[in-house]
C-alpha cells in the first residue's frame, strides 16, 4: 500500500491588513504616554502625530509583528510618529523601492524618523548610494540630511561596499559643508566621519578633506572639518586601522628584510 500523505497542519489565515493596522495602532496608542509625548521637545524630535511611545517599546512591538511589507506600507501612511517608526523595523528591504524610499524621505519630520529609517533599512537596500547623491541636492532639512544619515549608515554597516563607492561621496560632503543648518552639519559630520574609520585609504582621503574643511571659510564646515581631524587623528581610532591592515603573507617580512 502506498504511503499516506502526511497531513499538513493549517495555519491560521491571516487577518485582513485593515485589521492588522488597527491592532498595531491600538497597541501603540495604549503604550503612549504624555510624559514621552513631552519628552520628544528635549531631544529635538518635533512630530505632528505622536503617542509618546519609547523606541525599546517600539522595537518590542516590531520583533512580534516580524517582517510584514504591507503593514509597514500602511502603518507608514497612517502618519503617527511611532507608527513609522514600527514601520521602518517591520518593513522587508528587499521589497523596499526607490520610489518608496523617496516618498519615505519626503515625510520626514524630524532626526529620528529620519535616521532610523536610514540606519534600519534604507541601509539595506542596493538603491542606497543612488540616494545619497540625488536626496544630497535636496533642500528640505530632513531630505538633505537623509543623504548623509544615509550615507554614514552604510558605510558603518556595508562591509561589502567598495572604498571608491565613498571616494565618490566625498566631494558630495564638501559640497553640503556650508549648509548651516543643525540637522544638516551634524549629518554630514557623522557621514564624514564614519567613512573616515572604515580602512587606512578612506581614512587618508577622510582627513586630508576635513583638513580642508578645517580651514574653510564657513563656520559649519569648519566646525564638521574640526571635528572629523579631531577623531580621526584619535589614537583608538588610529590603533583601529592599524589593526584592519592586511597581514602580509608569510615570508614577505623576510623578503622585506633582505631587500632593506
Amino acid at each position: 500500500m502506498p504511503a499516506k500523505a502526511k497531513t499538513r497542519a493549517a495555519r491560521p489565515a491571516r487577518r485582513s491588513l485593515q485589521t492588522e493596522l488597527q491592532s498595531a495602532l491600538r497597541l501603540l496608542e495604549c503604550q503612549g504616554s504624555k510624559k514621552n509625548r513631552d519628552g520628544l521637545a528635549r531631544y529635538g524630535i518635533v512630530a505632528s502625530k505622536p503617542f509618546g511611545v519609547s523606541m525599546a517599546s517600539v522595537q518590542r512591538l516590531a520583533k512580534r509583528i516580524g517582517r510584514d511589507h504591507e503593514l509597514a506600507v500602511a502603518l507608514w501612511n497612517t502618519g503617527y510618529y511611532e507608527a513609522r517608526l514600527l514601520a521602518v523595523f517591520v518593513a522587508d528591504p528587499a521589497r523596499v523601492t526607490s520610489a518608496l524610499m523617496d516618498r519615505w524621505c519626503k515625510d520626514f519630520e524630524n532626526w529620528a524618523d529620519c535616521d532610523t529609517a536610514c540606519f534600519q533599512l534604507f541601509d539595506r537596500t542596493p538603491h542606497a548610494f543612488a540616494k545619497v547623491a540625488q536626496w544630497s541636492r535636496r533642500r528640505p532639512e530632513f531630505e538633505r540630511r537623509a543623504a548623509f544619515a544615509l550615507l554614514a549608515s552604510v558605510a558603518l554597516h556595508d562591509k561589502q561596499a567598495t572604498s571608491a563607492a565613498f571616494l565618490r561621496c566625498l566631494p558630495l560632503i564638501e559640497a553640503a559643508a556650508g549648509d548651516e543648518r543643525n540637522f544638516v552639519k551634524k549629518a554630514v559630520s557623522w557621514a564624514l566621519r564614519a567613512i573616515g574609520r572604515r580602512n587606512p585609504e578612506l581614512h587618508a582621503a577622510a582627513l586630508s578633506l576635513a583638513r580642508r574643511l578645517a580651514s574653510a571659510a564657513e563656520p559649519s564646515a569648519r566646525w564638521i572639518g574640526r571635528a572629523a581631524v579631531k577623531e580621526l587623528t584619535s589614537p583608538p581610532v588610529l590603533r583601529g586601522l592599524a589593526g584592519s591592515r592586511p597581514r602580509p603573507a608569510p615570508g614577505a617580512r623576510a623578503r622585506q628584510a633582505r631587500r632593506a
